[in-house]
């Protein structure tokens, strides 16, 4: 919708203004400076200006060639930069030749918007800069403005260092006919043949183009600088664009700009850096769009790396390969031809598609290497094929088809979804290895094929005798869908690379397509023979495959999802490991280590809470040939074996394999000779000697935890019954300070009174004791209190209470508490 109103735009403008007449252009002066133009027919020669130092300044009212027209600035040939602004209220239409003398480099300034038409060429000996921006800011603060136009303005002898664009630049768009690259090889990966376009924008070899404004638009259109660089930027808020002078002209810096516009290349738009020694390409916008067949090039032929192709965008960057019929397939190619490196491949956005069959390659041919692909995104959407051509499928990708090795491929990001047969891989066709792949990342998912059968993949491949180097997926959560797969594959004599998962949450693997289940996998394939003959592959395949690690809380294998490492050539089976608190295979999820003739791989299983196979499901290292079974270990607590689930370790020829279980219980599974429709575990050999199967069950020690008791429980004279309750008495004791020392070697203290304590019965006379009658005695009571009587004496009192009965005797047992 948003091209769709842009193009639109464009219509209503050329419509709207006189200026934009291919036929009536105009190229006026405003008499600022001394500028003259001269007029012959549809050539305009432009001379005098103002010329200070090695700066030559023209100025405008209007500045439009008509198609098949000329604008020569006729300027001396020691001139190093010409400024030409224009002041007008006009849109400059470029629909034929701007031409200068010398290397001068020209710099083209129309804060109105600026339209190149489909006939629009350049003929000058330096880079070329076309801008809405309100001025151009020098080094000594002088600015030559459009805006702010003198008679007699202030020039510059000092080089420019920036484009000062004030409040929604007006655009930029460029029309044209569209490239006429070809492919003859009908190859994805072969070198593209770029032929001689009538219609282009092309400044020398080792120059800039530049375009900097508001929107950017490029339909069709051609841009070529060769070994040099091409700038585009979209801003859209006010600020100062750096003009940074390098080898290749200028390098553009945006870091005062706050906000950026929109760019889109359509109807095969074509941006070309190729050269001896390939050049640079810088793009910064809001939202960068590629559409039917649009394309950045850059083939190496010299002996020193390429460049830099730069993307980076503040929304998005849509990559869409074709929405039509068309050669060539559209996004971003990077070629080493020579013995050079070819170009590094850097994009940085919060979003980025690529679709309907685009690509992001990067390749060589021979001796060098390829550049590396590096993307920072938040969320990478990787979807699709062309729509004329289904085995033309969406792809990011780095390669070699010599002796060079093909560069790393690096992806950083929150969520990555490839589908529909997209691919994310680095391959080797030659002698040389294949990339490493790394990817960094919180949620990744692998899902579907497409309608020829290809499976979406992340991938690290070798066809030849290049090796195929690692493969690392560091994510949160990790889902493999419906056929898709995750591998390092050998199909010729190089080996296959290590596969390493590490997935902090999960990893779940589900689903089968058309031609493979959903798998991550190591293996060395032979594909078939349709294949063999277009690779010129052997019948018999001795690479080896790598190894597969994996890392994660929980793995879930359902619907036919694998974990294996696989060799279907006379090579042996790779090595798997498995760290996991939970491993489940539910309804034939397989877990293998395969060999069609060479000793089975070995399996090393480690959970910490449960291993659960139900329905059918599979562990297995097995050898279809002469080789043994692998070997597989296994270490978790809780083993559950159902519904004709096995481990098994077999062979064919050789010797069965060896089989190791540690668990505190297995449920379900029993060693049996061969397989049955129950749940068993194996390590036969059809015609050769069987293997071990050892089952360690470690128990739960019964003296774990207890705690020694003491011999003696409890006291036995507290279990004695005690009788005669009123033996059990209470009583108070009051020491004062009469008497003697309880200890005879104490002192006597001085403050104790004297008493006299002799027996003096024998003096007193003897009393008639009269009969008394008995009285029932008082009971006692514990004292509660005391209290001090009017003699000053103290007295212990109780606190009032009824009366009580004294307690009847008997000898009965009273137990205490």
């Amino acid at each position: 919708m948003k091209a769709t109103s842009i193009g639109l735009g464009i219509v209503l403008l050329m419509t709207m203004l006189p200026c934009c007449d291919p036929v009536s252009g105009q190229v006026i002066p405003d008499g600022s400076v001394n500028t003259r133009v001269s007029q012959s027919g549809d050539l305009f020669t432009i001379t005098d200006g103002n010329r200070v130092g090695d700066n030559l300044f023209h100025s405008f009212s209007q500045f439009s060639v008509p198609s098949n027209g000329t604008a020569f600035f006729n300027n001396a040939s020691d001139v190093q930069n010409i400024f030409s602004r224009v002041t007008g209220a006009s849109v400059s239409l470029i629909d034929g030749l701007i031409q200068a003398n010398g290397n001068a480099n020209l710099f083209l300034l129309n804060p109105k918007g600026i339209i190149f038409g489909a006939n629009a060429q350049l003929n000058i000996g330096g880079s070329f800069i076309s801008t809405t921006a309100n001025s151009i800011e020098f080094a000594d603060g002088i600015e030559f403005s459009s805006i702010n136009s003198q008679p007699a303005p202030l020039l510059s002898i000092n080089v420019p260092v920036g484009l000062q664009l004030g409040n929604n630049p007006a655009p930029i768009n460029l029309q044209g006919t569209g490239h006429t690259l070809t492919n003859t090889s009908g190859l994805t990966l072969a070198p593209l043949i770029r032929t001689p376009h009538p219609t282009k924008l092309q400044v020398p070899s080792g120059k800039t183009i530049a375009l900097v404004g508001g929107d950017i638009n490029l339909n069709g259109a051609t841009l070529i600088a060769e070994t040099g660089g091409i700038e585009l930027g979209s801003v859209i808020s006010p600020g100062l664009v750096n003009l940074i002078p390098s080898a290749q002209g200028y390098t553009l810096g945006y870091s005062n700009i706050q906000h950026f516009g929109n760019i889109q290349l359509a109807e095969r738009s074509l941006l070309d850096i190729s050269g001896v020694n390939a050049g640079s390409v810088q793009i910064r916008g809001g939202q960068l769009r590629f559409t039917d067949g649009s394309l950045i090039l850059s083939q190496n032929f010299g002996a020193r790396p390429g460049g830099e192709i730069r993307l980076q965008t503040t929304e998005s960057i849509e990559l869409i390969g074709r929405t039509s019929d068309v050669g060539i397939r559209g996004g971003i190619r990077s070629e080493a031809l020579g013995i050079g490196n070819s170009s590094n491949i850097n994009i940085i956005t919060p979003i980025l598609t690529v679709s309907q069959g685009a690509g992001v390659t990067n390749s060589t041919l021979g001796s060098a290497s390829s550049g590396n692909i590096n993307i920072e995104a938040t969320a990478t959407y990787l979807s699709g094929f062309s729509p004329t051509n289904p085995v033309e499928v969406t792809t990011i990708n780095t390669s070699t088809l010599g002796s060079g090795n093909a560069g790393d491929l690096f992806f950083n990001g929150s969520s990555l979804l490839i589908s529909d047969g997209a691919s994310l891989s680095s391959t080797t066709f030659g002698n040389g290895s294949s990339g490493k792949v790394t990817i960094r990342n919180t949620n990744t998912t692998v899902i579907g094929e497409s309608p020829s059968e290809l499976y979406s993949n992340i991938s690290s491949t070798t066809f030849a005798t290049g090796n195929a180097q690692t493969l690392t997926l560091d994510t949160k959560n990790l889902q493999i869908l419906d056929g898709g797969a995750v591998a390092t594959t050998a199909f010729f004599v190089g080996s296959g690379g290590d596969l390493s998962i590490n997935a902090s949450e999960s990893i779940t693997i589900s689903g089968q397509g058309r031609t493979i289940s959903s798998s991550i996998n190591a293996s060395t394939l032979r594909p078939d023979p349709f294949l063999r003959q277009r690779f010129g592959l052997p019948d018999i395949l001795t690479a080896n495959p790598g190894s597969v690690s994996i890392t994660t809380p929980k793995l879930t294998l359902t619907n036919g999802g694998t974990v294996g490492v696989t060799n279907q050539g006379s090579g042996n089976g790779g090595n798997m490991s498995i760290a996991t608190n939970t491993i489940q295979l539910k309804n034939q999820g397989f877990i293998q280590a395969q060999t069609k003739f060479g000793n089975g791989g070995n399996i090393q299983l480690s959970a910490t809470d449960l291993l659960l196979l139900r329905q059918n499901s599979l562990i297995t290292s097995t050898s279809g040939g002469s080789g043994n079974g692998g070997n597989i270990n296994i270490n978790a607590p809780i083993i559950t074996g159902l519904e004709n689930s096995d481990i098994i370790a077999n062979a064919i020829r050789g010797q069965g394999g060896n089989i190791q279980i540690t668990t505190q219980g297995m449920f379900g599974l029993k060693f049996r000779d061969q397989i049955t429709p129950e749940s068993d575990i194996t390590a036969s050999s059809q015609f050769g000697l069987s293997g071990t199967v050892q089952v360690n069950t470690v128990g739960v020690d019964p003296n774990s935890g207890l705690v020694e008791l003491p011999a003696n429980v409890t006291d036995p004279s507290q279990k004695i019954a005690t009788g005669c309750s009123n033996n059990q008495g209470s009583s108070f004791i009051a020491i004062g300070r009469g008497g003697v020392p309880q200890n005879p070697t104490q002192e006597i203290r001085s403050d104790r009174s004297w008493s006299d304590t002799r027996d003096i019965s024998a003096y007193r006379e003897t009393q008639t004791v009269q009969a008394q009658i008995p009285q029932p005695p008082e009971t006692l009571v514990q004292a509660t209190s005391w209290q001090r009587n009017p003699q000053g004496k103290i007295e212990l009192v109780v606190a009032k209470s009824p009366p009580q009965m004294p307690p009847a005797l008997t000898c009965a047992a009273v137990v205490e508490n």
